[in-house]
């Protein structure tokens, strides 16, 4: 016969007994996780998130790369548009996925590097996130409607300094690369525009294409095709260097303001205490899809860079650009 103390032990394990109980499921818990975070990915679909309307740039990056990158980890990947915010929307769905791969984000700078410093956010992309690698980089292109009035850089800038001026530009959002170009050159060319936000390049563009908009620093994807249509004229592109795919367009560095420079880039994150693992397989299927000719030449093609890199390199990039431009938007006084 059992001591009662001993069937009581058994009926109601107690403090310590729940504990080592706990203990116990934690240590499988822990070890489960690890052994999937290894066999990652052993099932989908993995969903991409993409912060912007379908057909802007950044979707239209996500729409090239998503069916090597399924090839590559032989698992569906998922376009989930979340648009609003500047990105906000999707980042947000993203530190509140689980941890595990299955959920990944296609960021902007605006998402990434921007947002925090124009607005209180409920999470810190830098530290709420994980990078897996940079996507692409390029620089933005300001263009108006073919039937504008506006011909050159310098006919731009006599409209925009106008008191109550008209000439309008255009951006994918709040933060984005194209806001912050507009708003940089309004400070160094002392302009009077005002800025109008969309929810991603694409409906920025129909606007403009539409004549309710008087112009738009875009990203070379919403842009070429209608360059080439004859539909957008290109004024000037905000890089240091002209663009490949507009090797006729000035830039503003070279139009009057040395050294002017703003240009864009995506990357690829995960939320944050994402298995090592797991961001290690990720990052080497997203730098292999990068690296895939037919890929490559798909972006190039519309004037966008591919810059495959590791997750070290990833983070300290993000993290440069984010003191980069917070310092920008606090000297210009950018708000929303």
């Amino acid at each position: 016969m059992k001591a009662p103390f001993l069937r009581r032990a058994v009926r109601a394990p107690g403090l310590f007994g729940i504990v080592a109980m706990a203990c116990s499921f934690a240590l499988g818990a822990t070890d489960a996780a690890a052994a999937d975070a290894g066999n990652f990915p052993n099932r989908g679909p993995i969903r991409l998130l993409v912060g912007f309307a379908a057909g802007g740039s950044s979707d239209t990056v996500a729409r090239i790369m998503a069916p090597v990158l399924s090839k590559t980890l032989k698992q569906n990947v998922i376009i989930d548009n979340r648009p609003g915010a500047g990105g906000n929307i999707a980042s947000d769905a993203l530190i509140k996925a689980a941890p595990d791969g299955y959920t990944i984000m296609l960021g902007t700078i605006g998402s990434l590097a921007v947002n925090q410093h124009l607005s209180k956010l409920s999470y810190d992309p830098v530290t709420d996130m994980a990078p897996i690698s940079l996507a692409v980089s390029f620089s933005n292109v300001l263009v108006v409607n073919a039937n504008s009035k506006i011909h050159t850089f310098a006919e731009y800038l006599q409209a925009a300094k106008a008191p109550h001026s008209d000439m309008s530009f255009g951006s994918s959002g709040i933060g984005s690369s194209g806001h912050l170009a507009g708003e940089q050159l309004k400070f160094v060319a002392g302009l009077q525009n005002q800025h109008v936000a969309y929810r991603g390049g694409a409906p920025a563009t129909n606007d403009l294409l539409g004549g309710t908009l008087a112009s738009i620093f875009a990203s070379p994807t919403d842009a070429i095709q209608f360059i080439n249509a004859g539909k957008l004229r290109p004024i000037v592109t905000t890089g240091l260097q002209r663009l490949d795919v507009l090797p006729n367009v000035p830039t503003i560095a070279e139009s009057g303001y040395p050294g002017f420079e703003a240009n864009n880039w995506y990357a690829f994150t995960a939320p944050a205490q994402t298995p090592a693992p797991v961001i290690a397989a990720l990052n080497q299927a997203i730098v292999a899809t990068l690296k895939d000719p037919e890929v490559d030449a798909k972006l190039k093609k519309l004037g966008l860079d591919p810059a495959p890199s590791t997750p070290q390199e990833a983070d300290r990039y993000i993290r440069a650009e984010s003191d980069k431009w917070g310092g920008l938007i606090k000297k210009l006084n950018i708000n929303l």
